[in-house]
């Protein structure tokens, strides 16, 4: 039960007002997606090119992974296209698999985010709840995240977790087994062709 009621838009706005959310462009999400492939394309192509731009290049490739994860967001509230299957299938294969996620299992997740955000059963709780942090906790993050300790712990760990306590608890847990081990699977196939293939 959530601590504060929902409010449904229609209370808050007229159905004229409320038109231009429900809006989705035919073109500029699928453009975004396309904006984030051509930056990664044209830093690696610099970057063997010109190898001191290495470093660089590692820099741009990451802030357009944090926007393929954006992307996938907004293909989670089905905002990249008019279609939903050209939705689901650029925000899942263009943008959710190729940083490690699952556009199907991440969309329940994060519409019950938004359905009780803030409140007991919102699942982001727990990532808000220790914020604000210490300085030497935040360094010490800084320091997981730029050492891969947080990719090893969420990718590696965490789906082996997951599947040793479905083979403990059963049906329980199967289906996070199965989601983890999906999205794991998929990720490191498009990342092995994409390696091949730029090899």
């Amino acid at each position: 039960m959530p601590a504060a009621p929902r409010v449904s838009p229609a209370a808050v706005f007229t159905p004229e007002e409320w038109v231009p959310f429900q809006r989705r462009s035919p073109f500029a999400g699928l453009l975004l997606v396309a904006h984030c492939w051509g930056v990664i394309g044209l830093a690696m192509a610099a970057a063997v090119m010109w190898p001191v731009l290495i470093p660089l290049a590692v820099m741009i490739i990451g802030t357009r992974q944090l926007g393929l994860a954006i992307l996938m967001h907004e293909a989670a509230h089905g905002a990249l296209s008019q279609s939903l299957k050209l939705n689901d299938a650029v925000g899942h294969w263009l943008c959710a698999v190729p940083v490690g996620a699952s556009l199907t299992a991440y969309r329940p997740y994060h519409l019950a985010h938004h359905r009780f955000a803030q409140q007991s059963e919102d699942p982001d709780k727990g990532l808000s709840d220790p914020f604000p942090v210490s300085p030497a906790s935040l360094r010490r993050k800084v320091i997981r995240d730029l050492t891969g300790q947080t990719f090893f712990k969420q990718r590696i760990l965490l789906p082996l977790a997951i599947l040793r306590r479905a083979r403990v608890e059963g049906a329980n847990h199967a289906y996070d087994a199965a989601v983890v081990s999906r999205s794991i699977i998929a990720f490191l196939a498009v990342n092995a062709a994409l390696a091949t293939g730029l090899a």
